[in-house]
């Protein structure tokens, strides 16, 4: 309280005899308490606030309160501001009270509130626990606990290789290796939050599981291990299917879930934090053991199937059907194909209606922010932002970003998608032209050296540089592993690339895919890529002799229409059925499909 409030409040009441700290009797108001509380102090300030405010306000505080005691108008007998004496309040943390003789005596010294029984608790906490980051502002603790999905990790372990424990799940089965199987509870509870948003897969699975359609099917699979391909694992296995597992992605794997599936049973072969001998240790493992020949995979990059081809050329021949989910896995099944190397039918799921408007568009839209705001807490509003390709990844992230307020540009090779970014309300650049003056730069093309150094060296101090394409080849990483920059480790999937004279910039996963390294993403869009997944596995794994030759297809239109139908009910959304009058005039069965294939959502 400043000299000028006691003054004030000096004209306006009286104060009875105040006794000092040292004579304050047992159990006072004013008596500091055992816990080194003071229950007097707020009381009166807040009663002197009120006095000065409106003079003729009754005073409120009561004795046995926290007052100090009660306070009676008297301006005739009020001393002189100028001859009061008081201590400097900010030095001995308390207040100065005026006695009748005018001298200002000091208040009994507050104790400083120490938290030592909550500090001791917090020390307290075994460390060897799995859980989540406290700070993320504390570079260490985000290293050994902040992961893609808040992921929880063993810290104790981050020191041993996956690939140098022996561990066994509780019914003493050790074919897997994973990051901790002590972290399976964890991981069982986040598998059941995902059923609850994944509606088409658990109907599927309800249906279908009778039926087993997919019984004698032993399935290779790669893609990311979360959640929500633990769902999918699991509807699989309920179909019939045999299943081993790898990730597609060195940081997208949740240690938790991988635990759960492991000891649930399934080989899974990942971990978060995988080296890159690691990543193609764990694809071998899967495919390469005695007694067990996989007929059918399911791909995430294509980098299963290009290992499968390479180094097992006589496996690769006795596979029934592939099914490809990414734009960089569907560019090498066609190159394959194109060459005459392909001799086995595969299906182009990341073509398919269901991916493209789903998944790669809305997906995208929602997890550009959320994997930004988990690695830089970057504010959006007024950022200058180039988003390097318009196609749906693009569209998704142009679109959240400019909901923000940012200024949003965008670089395309496709005069038909650079047309439609003009059409929204984008600029149209070269990236050449913005490169220095943009905050982040985010690539989306499924192309290679998109960002290279020259435009690395050129962009401003703390500029963020990320991907959203499923592979690392778009930004030029490899180009700043060089002995005049230097890498600093700030949390983790966070790194500044600091230049020699002290610029920086923010690197985010390592030019890896962003949402699912550094963040999550939407459960129920996943469903909808998932669903067409498990379909497409049942259409080549069940498909007569003939029906499909050694080449790339697309999901048939009617199946993408279904996977649709089985995600409405979650809207509570009513179709319009066509008579049979409207039918016949569009020329349409009223079942579907509705569409030709060569119709463009």
């Amino acid at each position: 309280m400043s000299v000028q409030v006691v003054a004030a409040k000096m004209a306006e009441v009286e104060l009875k005899d105040v006794p000092t700290g040292k004579d304050l009797p047992a159990g006072s108001p004013m008596t500091p308490t055992s816990e080194g509380k003071n229950l007097g102090r707020n009381e009166p300030h807040e009663a002197g606030s009120s006095a000065v405010a409106s003079p003729t306000a009754e005073p409120s505080a009561k004795v046995g309160e926290g007052s100090l005691g009660l306070l009676t108008p008297n301006p005739a007998k009020m001393p002189q501001a100028s001859a009061m004496k008081r201590s400097d309040p900010q030095q001995n943390g308390g207040e100065a009270f005026v006695n009748r003789d005018g001298t200002v005596a000091e208040a009994p010294r507050m104790k400083k509130i120490q938290f030592a029984e909550q500090k001791q608790e917090f020390n307290k906490r075994p460390s060897k626990i799995g859980r989540r980051s406290l700070s993320r502002s504390i570079s260490q603790s985000s290293t050994d606990s902040y992961s893609s999905a808040a992921s929880y990790t063993d810290s104790s372990d981050d020191e041993t290789s996956p690939r140098d424990k022996q561990q066994k799940n509780s019914k003493g089965n050790g074919d897997f290796c994973i990051k901790n199987i002590k972290q399976a509870d964890f991981g069982r509870r986040e598998i059941e939050i995902a059923e609850q948003e994944m509606p088409a897969l658990m109907a599927l699975r309800k249906r279908a599981q009778g039926e087993k359609p997919l019984a004698g099917a032993k399935v290779v699979g790669c893609t990311h291990i979360t959640a929500q391909t633990a769902v999918l694992m699991e509807t699989l296995s309920a179909l019939g299917a045999q299943c081993r597992w790898a990730a597609c992605n060195i940081y997208s794997t949740q240690n938790e879930v991988a635990a759960a599936l492991a000891e649930g049973g399934f080989s899974v072969f990942a971990w978060k934090g995988e080296s890159e001998d690691d990543f193609w240790w764990c694809i071998d493992r899967c495919v390469n053991v005695e007694g067990w020949q996989p007929n059918m995979i399911l791909d995430d990059g294509g980098d299963l199937t290009h290992w499968i081809y390479k180094k097992y050329p006589n496996m690769f021949k006795k596979i029934k059907g592939i099914v490809e989910e990414s734009v960089t896995g569907v560019h090498r099944l066609y190159q394959l194909s194109k060459a005459g190397k392909l001799c086995v039918p595969a299906m182009n799921v990341n073509d398919s209606v269901t991916k493209q408007k789903f998944d790669n568009l809305y997906c995208c839209r929602e997890s550009i922010l959320d994997g930004l705001k988990r690695t830089t807490d970057v504010m959006f509003g007024g950022k200058q932002v180039v988003v390097c390709g318009y196609g749906e990844v693009g569209k998704g992230c142009c679109a959240a970003l400019k909901a923000m307020g940012s200024i949003v540009y965008v670089t395309e090779i496709d005069p038909i998608c650079a047309l439609q970014a003009c059409m929204d309300g984008f600029r149209l650049v070269k990236l050449n032209e913005v490169i220095r003056q943009v905050d982040i730069v985010i690539t989306c093309t499924g192309n290679k050296n998109v960002v290279v150094r020259e435009y690395l060296d050129r962009m401003k101090n703390g500029c963020i540089v990320c991907n959203m394409g499923h592979s690392n080849t778009e930004i030029d990483v490899a180009s700043l592993r060089t002995p005049e920059l230097t890498w600093e480790r700030v949390r983790s999937q966070v790194d500044h690339v600091i230049w020699p004279d002290g610029k920086r910039i923010v690197l985010l996963a390592e030019g890896r895919l962003l949402n699912l390294s550094c963040s999550t993403v939407p459960t129920f869009v996943l469903s909808i890529t998932a669903t067409t997944q498990a379909l497409a596995l049942i259409e080549l794994y069940n498909a007569p002799e003939g029906r499909y030759k050694q080449d790339v297809y697309l999901l048939p239109k009617k199946m993408d229409e279904y996977v649709a139908s089985l995600h409405l009910p979650t809207f509570d959304a009513h179709l319009t059925e066509l008579t049979d009058e409207q039918a016949k005039y569009l020329g349409l069965n009223k079942n579907g499909p509705f569409k030709p294939n060569y119709y463009r959502y």
